[in-house]
């Protein structure tokens, strides 16, 4: 029987017993676990071990297993067993924000919480994190942002306009702009300001690591009433905005389960096909990121509407045709 197994259905017990409210028989446990008795004897002997305090009582001819009030509401305070659990592992998924507040003040926590512990539990808890492993992705080093993060976040809080220098990658430009933070939005690994910008006179989102200059200006802004950040980010595709357009595009057999797995837009609607591809559609916010979207499905994707994006994708990929031919003619 494998590791992680094993230890997932002690972790489950452990669920099982916090929300019972007058204990569980091994059989019942068995039952609900989909395992045999042995098992769960085996299983309730390790957390004994471990230091959780489980136990069990007789009551008319059932043996039952119960966890002590205790361990329900003060493992540590204010923190249940499977709350501490979650928090636990929601390190590694924060991995990619190392060297920042956010990362940081987590780890605080937890290791003020690692102080009430006993031992046998940390163990546990560390063999547990042993069977669930946060795959990594490409990510920006926050660290280096440090600064700036924080005093736009305190700005956001404070509702004080703040002054930035910020350099657009597709004009490659910098430009000297006052902007009243509305929200730190964190999307793809990568941290965007959304806010009013006064020399555009709108909402604007700038990617947090592209300022290159920022200060805390005295004056004080107020949030429209009517803006709401779900609204705004609707029928972006991603990040970029522009004019709402309706695509649609064919998926191949053999990539169309994978499609149907996800919600990739809030608008998205798909229609089976007879030879087994799909139809996916949506009304998304301009071209630009959905275009990218398609390309990386290769020839799985065909777009069939609109026009535009048609048009982008067969510029792309008579691009990538041409710089191959020209590589193969260089390396001959």
């Amino acid at each position: 029987m494998a590791r992680g197994d094993q230890l997932g259905r002690q972790w489950k017990i452990i669920q099982i017993l916090i929300s019972a409210k007058k204990g569980r028989s091994v059989s019942d446990l068995a039952d609900q676990l989909e395992t045999n008795p042995r098992s769960v004897y085996r299983d309730l002997e390790a957390l004994q071990i471990a230091g959780f305090p489980v136990y069990n009582e007789r009551e008319g001819n059932k043996n039952l297993w119960l966890i002590l009030n205790i361990a329900k509401k003060e493992i540590p305070i204010p923190f249940t067993i499977t709350e501490l659990m979650a928090l636990y592992f929601g390190r590694d998924m924060l991995k990619v924000l190392k060297n920042t507040v956010f990362h940081d003040s987590l780890e605080s926590v937890l290791q003020k919480i690692k102080v009430t512990m006993a031992p046998e539990i940390i163990n546990y808890l560390e063999r547990l994190e042993e069977s669930l492993e946060v795959g990594p992705r490409p990510y920006k080093e926050y660290g280096h942002f440090k600064q700036i993060m924080e005093g736009v976040n305190q700005a956001i809080i404070n509702k004080q306009f703040i002054q930035i220098i910020y350099y657009t990658i597709s004009r490659k430009v910098e430009t000297r702009r006052k902007v009243a933070p509305y929200k730190l939005w964190f999307f793809d690994e990568t941290f965007y300001l959304i806010g009013f910008c006064e020399m555009r006179k709108t909402v604007r989102i700038f990617a947090l690591d592209r300022i290159r200059e920022f200060c805390v200006l005295d004056d004080f802004f107020k949030i429209p009433a009517g803006f709401d950040l779900d609204d705004f980010m609707k029928d972006s595709f991603g990040v970029f905005h522009g004019e709402p357009i309706n695509v649609k595009i064919r998926f191949a057999p053999k990539i169309a389960e994978y499609i149907k797995e996800k919600v990739w837009h809030g608008t998205q609607e798909i229609i089976e096909q007879n030879d087994g591809s799909i139809l996916f559609t949506a009304k998304v916010a301009g071209i630009q990121e959905i275009k990218f979207w398609v390309l990386r499905w290769g020839a799985a994707a065909t777009v069939i509407e609109p026009a535009l994006l048609r048009d982008e994708i067969h510029k792309e990929a008579a691009g990538m045709i041409s710089g191959y031919e020209k590589g193969e003619r260089k390396c001959s």
